[in-house]
Parts: C-alpha cells; sequence; structure tokens
C-alpha cells in the first residue's frame, strides 16, 4: 500500500470566512448594498424569501454540492437525479408550488445541478402548445414525477433549421393513430437532456402528414419507456450520445422511431387539430408551433445564462481583492490585483454587462407576459415582434456571456484553470448556450429579416400599419451630427440610446440597399440574400430597441 492521497476539500469552515480585504472593501461602498439587493431581487420581501430558502438548501446534507468535483459522470447523473427528487420531497414538505418562488430559488442555490430538467422545457411546450384538456391530463403526471418527460426536438442532421426535421408522424385514419417514424439515420433525435437514461415520454416534433399531405412540424406525446420496469417500449431505440463538454449530470440521449404508435389525442392541439377522419384544421399560424421555443429562450436568459456571467464576475472580482502581486512602488506592499488598471479593464465590463442583462432580460420577460396571453387566445399580432426580439437577445447576451465569462477566467490566472475555482464549468455551460435553442448566427440573422421587413415597411408612405415598437427608431429623422451642445449632455442616458438607434438605423439601410442592389443587378431574392448575410448579420447584432433600450435607461429608472 503506497502513502494516502490527500485530496483539496470543499466547504470547510475555514473557506467559508470572509476574507479582511473582502470586508475592507465593502466598508468602501458609495451605495446601499440591501438595497440594491432588492432591486435586483424584486423587492426586499424577495430577498428575505430567497434567503430563507438559501438557508434550507445549504443546510441539508442531502443537497451538498461539495463533491461534485471529484465524481464520475455517472455519479454525477445519479446525484442530480437524488437532488431532485429530494427537492421535490421538500417542496411537499414545506409547501412550495409547482411554479413558486421557493423552487425557483432552490434550484439557482443548487446552481442547475439538477436532475430532469427537460421536464420544465416539456411543461412548457405542454402549455403553449396543448390544449386545456391535454395540460389538465399531463400537467399534473409531471408534477407528481409520475411520467418523465424530455422535449426532443434536434435530430442527428437538423438542428436550427426546423423544417429540415425528419421525423414523421403520419395518420391512419383506420386506427385513430399517429405513426411516428424515423425514416432516416439522420433523423434520430440527438441531443434531448434526460432521454439517454431517465425520460418515460418524449415531446417529439416531427412532420405531420395526414390525408396524403404533409403539414409541417407539429409535436406529439410518445412514450419511450415502460412505467413498469423502465425498459424501452416495442419500436424505440434509446440511449445515451456520450461524454460533453459539460452537463455530465445529464443523460443527454438519442431516439430512434420504427413505426411507433401513439392515439390522435397525443398531438397538442391548441394551434392544429386532426379530426378522426384525418381532416387537418390550422387553428393558428405557421409560426405558431415554433411558441415553444420562444418560451424556452426568454425563460433561459434569466434562469440559465446571464447567472452565469454574474457568478463569474463575482468570483473573479472576489479573487482580485483577495490575490496580492507584486508591487506600485518599490516601496510598497503587495497590492491587490483589483488596483491595477488593467484587471479592472478586464472585469468592470462584464460587471456591468451582467447589470445591464439583468434589465433586459426583466425587460423582455414582462412584453413576453402581454404577447403571450395574446397568442395562447390566438391574437398573433405581437407573434413576429416576440420571435424576433427573444432570437436576438438570445444570441446577443449568450454571446457576450460567453466571452464574459472566460474574460472572468483568465483573470484569475493558474487559478482559474482549476475546477475547484468554479470558472471553469461556468464557461463550459454558457457555452453550450450558444447553441441550445438555436445556434445564434441563424437566430441574428433570423432578427435580421424582422429588421429588413421593418425597414421596408417605414419607408412605405403610403403604409398605414404602425411599426412595431421595438423598431419605432426606423421612422426617426437621420441625425446630421451629434445632439449634444455640451460635456453635460454626454450624463444624459438617452443620448446614448438615440446614438445607437441613429447607428443601427444607418446600418439597417446599408443591408437593405446592398439586398437591393443585387436583386436588381439579376439575382433572385434567396441568393441575394445569401450574397448580404454578413451585413445583415453586422445590422442584427447592433440594433437597440425602444422596447428595451434598458442597459443605461431601465438601470437608471431604478
Amino acid at each position: 500500500m503506497g502513502s494516502p492521497v490527500h485530496r483539496v476539500s470543499m466547504g470547510d469552515t475555514w473557506s467559508r470566512q470572509v476574507h479582511p480585504d473582502i470586508e475592507s472593501e465593502r466598508h468602501m461602498q458609495s451605495f446601499c448594498v440591501e438595497e440594491l439587493t432588492n432591486i435586483l431581487d424584486g423587492g426586499a420581501q424577495n430577498t428575505a424569501l430567497r434567503r430563507r430558502v438559501e438557508s434550507i438548501i445549504h443546510s441539508d446534507p442531502e443537497l451538498s454540492l461539495k463533491d461534485n468535483y471529484f465524481m464520475t459522470q455517472n455519479e454525477r447523473y445519479e446525484a442530480a437525479i437524488k437532488k431532485k427528487f429530494h427537492i421535490q420531497m421538500l417542496a411537499q414538505r414545506l409547501g412550495w408550488s409547482e411554479d413558486s418562488r421557493e423552487l425557483y430559488y432552490a434550484n439557482r442555490s443548487l446552481s442547475g445541478d439538477l436532475g430532469l430538467a427537460l421536464q420544465f422545457v416539456f411543461q412548457k411546450a405542454l402549455r403553449s402548445l396543448g390544449s386545456e384538456e391535454q395540460i389538465a391530463k399531463w400537467e399534473p403526471l409531471c408534477n407528481k414525477l409520475q411520467i418523465l418527460a424530455t422535449y426532443a426536438q434536434t435530430e442527428l442532421g437538423h438542428g436550427t433549421y426546423l423544417q429540415g426535421l425528419e421525423t414523421e408522424a403520419t395518420y391512419d385514419a383506420a386506427t385513430q393513430e399517429f405513426v411516428v417514424h424515423s425514416p432516416t439515420l439522420t433523423a434520430i433525435k440527438w441531443w434531448p437532456g434526460d432521454l439517454g437514461r431517465s425520460a418515460t415520454h418524449a415531446l417529439v416534433q416531427a412532420q405531420l402528414i395526414c390525408s396524403g399531405a404533409q403539414q409541417g412540424m407539429h409535436a406529439f406525446i410518445v412514450p419511450i419507456r415502460s412505467l413498469e420496469d423502465h425498459s424501452p417500449l416495442p419500436g424505440i431505440t434509446v440511449g445515451d450520445i456520450g461524454p460533453k463538454m459539460d452537463f455530465d449530470h445529464s443523460d443527454n440521449g438519442f431516439l430512434q422511431l420504427d413505426h411507433v404508435r401513439i392515439p390522435r389525442e397525443n398531438m397538442l392541439s391548441r394551434f392544429a387539430q386532426v379530426l378522426p377522419d384525418g381532416t387537418y384544421i390550422k387553428l393558428g399560424t405557421a409560426k405558431s408551433n415554433y411558441l415553444s421555443m420562444v418560451v424556452v429562450r426568454v425563460d433561459m436568459l434569466s434562469n440559465e445564462v446571464i447567472p452565469l456571467l454574474q457568478k463569474a464576475c463575482v468570483i473573479a472580482i472576489r479573487y482580485s481583492v483577495i490575490r496580492h502581486q507584486s508591487r506600485l512602488r518599490p516601496s510598497d506592499p503587495e497590492a491587490k490585483v483589483l488596483d491595477y488598471q488593467t484587471q479592472q479593464q478586464k472585469l468592470f465590463p462584464p460587471l456591468a454587462k451582467a447589470y445591464a442583462f439583468h434589465f433586459v432580460a426583466k425587460s423582455l420577460l414582462e412584453f413576453f407576459h402581454r404577447s403571450y396571453s395574446s397568442i395562447l387566445d390566438r391574437d398573433f399580432r405581437l407573434l413576429p415582434e416576440l420571435h424576433a426580439l427573444s432570437a436576438g437577445m438570445k444570441a446577443l447576451v449568450s454571446d457576450f456571456c460567453v466571452q464574459g465569462a472566460e474574460l472572468c477566467r483568465r483573470a484569475c490566472g493558474g487559478h482559474g484553470y482549476s475546477k475547484l475555482s468554479g470558472l471553469p464549468s461556468l464557461v463550459t455551460r454558457v457555452t453550450a448556450s450558444c447553441t441550445y435553442e438555436g445556434e445564434n448566427t441563424v437566430l441574428y440573422l433570423q432578427t435580421a429579416r424582422f429588421l429588413v421587413k421593418s425597414y421596408l415597411q417605414a419607408q412605405e408612405s403610403t403604409s398605414q400599419k404602425s411599426l412595431p415598437q421595438s423598431v419605432a427608431y426606423l421612422t426617426a429623422p437621420d441625425l446630421a451630427k451629434c445632439p449634444a451642445q455640451n460635456v453635460a449632455d454626454f450624463l444624459h442616458p438617452e443620448l446614448y440610446t438615440t446614438a445607437w438607434a441613429h447607428v443601427a438605423a444607418r446600418l439597417i439601410k446599408d443591408s437593405v440597399h446592398h439586398l437591393q442592389t443585387l436583386m436588381q443587378s439579376g439575382a433572385d431574392r434567396h441568393e441575394a440574400w445569401n450574397q448580404t448575410t454578413v451585413i445583415h448579420l453586422q445590422a442584427a447584432k447592433l440594433r437597440p430597441s425602444q422596447r428595451h433600450p434598458p442597459a443605461v435607461s431601465n438601470v437608471r429608472s431604478t
């Protein structure tokens, strides 16, 4: 036997003590920290509630995260599942409802290391696309964990391009069933979380075929594992896709369907129905079945993406306060790393973005709630704007959060390379957000299409239709020069939103000009669009929003 191997321990008493350098920095604050905390939490009552929940979670040994970094992938998965069921029992005992703030704070305090995360996505899609009868049937089963559900959209051959999905659901009027099938290798569902080992049901996005005609993508609830022994059901081939950059606790999987039959009632039918005789009835627009993706994109900014940048900033800035390195003057003691201007240049912009993004996401969520109820009532007038905003903001915010988290990691030197700093996992997790729920470049271009359409509408003097509020700046007069008259004018946030609106409008104008020039020279509109996508991309990235000008004005108003 060799000498025992000593391992770095996590969560010891000494590591929870506040360092004197942090205490001294906090005493130099120029604002009330508690007041700012209340603003970020949405009120003093929410702050108090969050702290109570965090105290419960952190004092529960069943929910400890201290050994996470030393676990194998299988151990991480099993621990995350156990925590999910433990949280469920805890919520029942304490009276926390399914959509309560208590559960939200509990999940947040566990850094997302809970199993069965796609159950939430399944339920969001169910509420968005399902009829009231379907919601009443399936949601209680989810809430009680009597079924374990996932959302199966991405395939081996197609991701963001939803129209290219190959999985088919063909209606058989003789039996009043859908036959769900993967006709090719590339039609295999690939990547859905909880699919590899956990899920008993999947909400499968498939091309509907009825009465001999293709009706586009629709959502179908497909049982995939037995509720008796958890074995795959007939016609189902399912498993784990293997190691990933992160999310070791999640069993991302694959699903191949071989003529699997499901009842007619298993097609979500808020916006479309198939009658017993195979008649197809459309109750929404062609885009209404994408609503579930919009819901998830809006939610993920506040709950998944932005918190990762916030945590990275906290870790890096606290580290920079207690880490001493070199001297500012030969006779001085070693200085705090944060005292160096180069360190401030690295860390303060991501910190500022973290605050700005918090209020951007809050503003987007408020607009979403105003729009969502109308859309569920089949009023789709706000859906194009909501789609463009959610796509553009998801892409922009996740891009900046990846850059900011990596800056924070590098700002901590060698310690930032250690998993125990928490920074590598923050970087790899936020990196995934640039791909899931839509690859960012594609999402920028979807926003760009909305901008081009809005710009052309703004140029039509005969148009009786007003522009959506988020692009109302396209009708503003073109500024000949900066409107600031003196230095004091630069202290007004409106100056910056006006300036950025001017820049964005000019970029959109240029992108439309290039597009129209190519079309006038003989290129068809598809080729012209492809030849100008780089210009459209830049215009989409710089687009301001009068619905969301918030980086400065929303923060100031609080």
